[in-house]
């Protein structure tokens, strides 16, 4: 469910990015296409618990989006965000935003956030979003940058 949810918030920030559309009005159009349709029976709907999570993900980013906009411009070697697929800078910002702030242990973070990033971005995206991913935990693993202490 956590996987869905962090699918969630990804489209709400990458809906934010790219056209421009306040976050409120993202979360409200997201959560509006999770709602199945009577044709489809099989729909994968978020419980209230992912939604919950969903919601605590997209508003801590914003509550901490100058901070993490910051770090991920001094961690992204060679790139600057106006180079970078805005679906890999979208799925980096709610990565490094939970890597720093919630108590998620590092390796499954990454390789949703990886998955996500093979899904909607482009054919190097998966590859591109693990390297930024690894040089910020070793960031946090070296002591340079503070991060909540994690479930591990």
């Amino acid at each position: 469910m956590r996987r869905k949810a962090r699918e969630l918030a990804f489209k709400v920030l990458f809906e934010h990015a790219v056209g421009g559309v306040p976050l409120e009005a993202a979360w409200q159009h997201a959560t509006q296409e999770l709602e199945p349709d009577e044709s489809d029976q099989d729909a994968d709907v978020l419980d209230a618990e992912g939604l919950l999570f969903a919601r605590q993900l997209v508003q801590g980013y914003q509550s901490q989006q100058e901070t993490i906009d910051k770090i991920l411009a001094a961690t992204i070697e060679g790139w600057s965000f106006a180079q970078m697929a805005k679906t890999d800078l979208a799925v980096l910002r709610l990565a490094a935003y939970e890597m720093l702030f919630e108590p998620t242990p590092h390796a499954p973070l990454i390789e949703v956030a990886v998955k996500i990033a093979k899904r909607y971005g482009g054919e190097d995206s998966g590859r591109f979003v693990n390297g930024v991913l690894a040089r910020l935990l070793k960031r946090i693993e070296a002591g340079e940058l503070q991060a909540v202490s994690k479930d591990d």
